[in-house]
């Protein structure tokens, strides 16, 4: 039952962190229907941009973020002015290489940059574990557990309690309408990359406390963040944080009752279900 448990918590806390990454993700096709094949390479370039402060400045990952996150939104903004806007009326296959090349891009700047070896932070503010009773629960992951649903919170808020929010959502609904409306949709389209790249990053700054990078790091990422997405709904802020929570529960439990070495085969056996059984997820209508 304890070792039950123990899979419970971790799984419910790096399940958060999952959700946070299959965020932007989920946000940038649910306004535009663009798939972001690029997107885990940011979470890898913000764990870049963490280390750096880390290791030139001293600056802990704790207080990372107000330098961060206004580079990477600044960078999602970038990336759809520059990129995403001209082949947003191409076929679908063309979004995909367009943002498949970016991935390479992306990656092999940072070997260029940083070179193959794997870069971690040590004295961190962010060390040591509580313990509950027969359980612990390690502070780095339950900072980025908590910094996640922070984020959830403040996205939400901004959705449906802002002006620009439920202008971003009547764009995701019906483009054309919103056109109608008045709405400014590219700067919507710019503000959802935005938004996106920054929650990844947001991400990558909570990771690296207790995950190194290297210039491939994304790769497993990415695949956890599509399998995310599916499992709780492609294109819903809900629907990333639910499936997000069940990847986690799913790769920690499972693993830890049956095998540790097959858990991330669990959590991918759930992303085919998934789509052979209710392909537009748990959340998804």
């Amino acid at each position: 039952m304890d070792l039950l448990v123990q899979a419970t918590l971790n799984g419910l806390l790096l399940g958060l962190v999952y959700a946070l990454v299959a965020l932007g993700l989920s946000l940038i096709w649910g306004v535009m229907e663009v798939v972001n094949l690029a997107h885990a390479e940011y979470l890898m370039l913000a764990m870049y941009a963490t280390y750096w402060l880390w290791a030139l400045g001293r600056v802990d990952p704790l207080v990372a973020a107000p330098v961060v996150l206004p580079l990477f939104f600044l960078l999602g903004w970038l990336t759809y002015r520059v990129l995403v806007r001209r082949v947003l009326a191409a076929p679908m296959v063309s979004q995909i290489f367009a943002t498949f090349g970016l991935l390479f891009f992306l990656r092999y700047s940072a070997f260029a940059a940083f070179g193959p070896n794997v870069r971690g932070i040590w004295q961190s503010r962010l060390e040591g574990s509580l313990t509950l009773g027969p359980w612990y629960v390690g502070v780095p992951q339950l900072a980025a557990a908590v910094v996640a649903l922070g984020a959830f919170a403040l996205l939400w808020l901004f959705l449906n309690r802002t002006k620009t929010g439920k202008a971003l959502q009547a764009t995701a609904q019906d483009r054309v309408v919103a056109q109608t409306l008045g709405i400014d949709v590219e700067q919507m389209f710019a503000l959802a990359w935005g938004v996106g790249i920054a929650a990844v990053a947001l991400a990558g700054i909570s990771l690296m406390p207790f995950y190194q990078v290297s210039p491939t790091v994304g790769d497993a990422f990415l695949l956890i963040a599509f399998a995310s997405v599916v499992l709780g709904g492609f294109g819903t802020v809900a629907g990333a944080l639910v499936g997000g929570i069940g990847i986690g529960l799913v790769e920690n439990v499972l693993g830890a009752l049956i095998a540790p070495t097959f858990k991330l085969l669990f959590a991918f056996a759930v992303f085919v279900l998934m789509l052979l059984v209710r392909p537009q997820g748990l959340v998804g209508e």
